[in-house]
């Protein structure tokens, strides 16, 4: 029987009682802790033991969902468990009470709070350690920090001024500043400590008349760095988290936008930092609360004008490559060797490049990436990749290219591969060993990972730390799915149980839980995946073959055309031949 309350201590045990595995019943522990660290849960009250309801939990997980933009599921779905994951600000989404769906009409949200006077001052009591962030000099961080407030002050009438550094001229400073900077650690006498590289990554205090009203602590556990650093790979924009932390000391709370800097969840760095403006939701929210230039609050005519700010460092130029082949950049072709859900994001992989969409169905990048150039520990020279999944026991990503398999962890590959593919044992069913995977997925319907070759599959369970084992009464013909390509490029399956098959420029969709579907209908990756503009005019679509969004429907328009005229000689063969019977 389900039980129909979960305790906030002690999760495991009771999660146990739901009748869930132990790993899963460890999720559903942290996504309890994470649900109410970021305001979706009331906290544990010591007093009564607090216990939180089974619906309960499914109602902050959809108020979550909801304010992420990812689909309203209640569930812990692979896409809600990715994003409690992604690194993010400390404060909570949900400050106070009240319905959110009335609360974020306006997407952006105030915390009630705001500074009473235009004229700010600000500090840095301490710098990021040269051991953990080495590019980031005292000089650059105020540098960084000065352009990240200039971002309000364009287009509110506030006017931030840096006091001295510490032990400067003078002997240091005895004044604070209305903002206080500094980075630290784990406890930090706030009440609020990091939790070291990953997960929150800085927070900041609304203003108010408390000792720690308008300041902001970066976690200095984490590698901070800029654009311009050669480091800049693997580590956190200071800029980018800058801006959102000072929006929060300013007296804006998280917004639900995805397009806001406001958002509570690390988005990469914005590029050009002394190009960069406000998104519209976060210049509204900050004019809800102080005005535009010119318009309320204006600082008195002596209050001097903002001075003029040396250029950041600029990204080093990048070291000359090779040109990529034109054949390759051209997204809207198709015909991509394999294609992977990963980490809820699409990756499509044609010879040495890759593209990457993303779960709102946004591309990265309109041009390709070199695939070696990400994932560390592929042989330079490879030329393409058959088949790539992400294993479901440990999340591991697992890379076919020709008789051989690498396993990574994230971006680098694990210690001791490349292995031989033999070591899967696909035996087809005259005994032959397979040379290559075409095509390789994790069936969310039932949890199994599929692997296709040369017109069969086969099916296995998956264990932790890659342990498998082949399902008897494999391999099997491809044929068994209906309606779908035999020899598909590749195959993924989404979070709903949906299986996509790709084939040259198309894609099937196959409802979960189903194999045989004769009726499914093929759509265009170009259109639909790589945001390529659809034929300009019906004709295009069913008369044009050089259209390179619809090869495939044009070959099949071809051969129905084709099958067509064999039946009419056949239609009028049968005429003449019943006629000459009649005479």
């Amino acid at each position: 029987m389900i039980c129909k309350a979960l305790c906030v201590t002690g999760t495991v045990l009771l999660c146990v009682s739901l009748g869930l595995s132990a790993p899963m019943a460890d999720q559903y522990s942290r996504s309890v802790d994470w649900l109410t660290r970021y305001g979706y849960l009331l906290p544990p009250d010591p007093r009564t033991g607090l216990l939180q309801t089974k619906e309960g939990i499914h109602r902050a997980l959809r108020q979550m969902q909801r304010f992420a933009g990812l689909n309203e599921t209640g569930e812990l779905d692979a896409a809600t468990v990715f994003l409690m994951s992604t690194p993010r600000c400390s404060l909570p989404d949900i400050v106070g009470t009240g319905d959110l769906r009335r609360r974020r009409r306006k997407r952006y949200a105030l915390s009630g709070l705001q500074w009473d006077k235009a004229d700010l001052t600000w500090s840095v009591e301490s710098y990021p350690s040269p051991s953990t962030s080495p590019s980031l000099r005292p000089e650059l961080v105020v540098l960084i920090l000065t352009y990240a407030l200039k971002t309000w002050g364009d287009v509110t009438p506030l006017r931030f001024h840096p006091l001295p550094r510490r032990g400067g001229a003078g002997g240091g400073r005895t004044e604070e500043g209305d903002i206080k900077v500094s980075f630290a650690r784990s406890f930090h006498n706030d009440g609020y400590p990091f939790d070291g590289k990953g997960g929150t990554l800085a927070h900041a205090f609304f203003p108010g008349r408390s000792d720690l009203a308008g300041d902001v602590h970066f976690d200095d556990e984490e590698a901070w760095t800029h654009p311009g650093s050669p480091r800049f790979r693997g580590s956190t924009d200071l800029f980018t988290v800058a801006v959102h932390e000072f929006g929060h000391a300013l007296g804006l709370s998280h917004s639900s936008s995805d397009a806001s800097i406001m958002r509570p969840y690390y988005q990469g760095p914005v590029g050009d930092i002394s190009s960069f403006r406000l998104p519209e939701d976060d210049r509204l929210g900050i004019q809800t609360l102080y005005g535009n230039r010119g318009g309320l609050m204006t600082p008195p005519p002596d209050s001097p004008a903002t001075p003029s700010l040396p250029r950041p460092p600029t990204p080093p130029s990048p070291r000359p490559t090779k040109h990529l082949d034109p054949s390759h950049l051209d997204r809207c072709e198709g015909g991509y060797d394999a294609v992977a859900n990963i980490r809820g994001e699409v990756f499509f992989f044609k010879g040495p490049y890759f593209w990457r969409v993303q779960r709102s169905g946004s591309l990265v990048s309109l041009s390709p990436a070199l695939i070696c150039n990400f994932w560390k520990g592929l042989p330079r020279e490879t030329r393409r990749i058959d088949a790539v999944y992400e294993r479901k026991g440990d999340s591991r990503i697992v890379f076919f290219i020709g008789d051989q398999y690498w396993v990574f962890k994230d971006t680098s590959a694990l210690h001791g591969y490349p292995r031989p593919l033999s070591d899967w044992g696909l035996l087809s069913g005259d005994g032959r060993p397979s040379e290559r995977v075409g095509a390789a997925f994790v069936w969310a319907h039932n949890g199994k990972t599929y692997l296709f070759s040369g017109g069969e599959f086969w099916r296995f369970d998956e264990g932790g730390r890659g342990a498998r084992t082949l399902n008897t009464g494999y391999p099997r013909p491809t044929s068994l799915w209906g309606g779908v390509p035999t020899d598909p490029d590749d195959i993924m399956s989404w979070t709903d149980g949906d299986t996509y098959f790709f084939k040259n420029n198309s894609y099937w969709v196959v409802k979960s839980g189903g194999l045989d579907h004769e009726t499914v209908t093929p759509k265009s990756i170009a259109v639909d995946w790589m945001r390529c503009p659809p034929p300009s005019t019906p004709t295009q679509l069913s008369g044009s073959c050089n259209a390179r969004a619809w090869k495939c429907n044009c070959t099949r328009n071809r051969t129905v055309l084709i099958q067509a005229s064999h039946w009419l000689i056949l239609f009028s063969l049968t005429l003449i031949f019943w006629s000459l019977l009649t005479h």
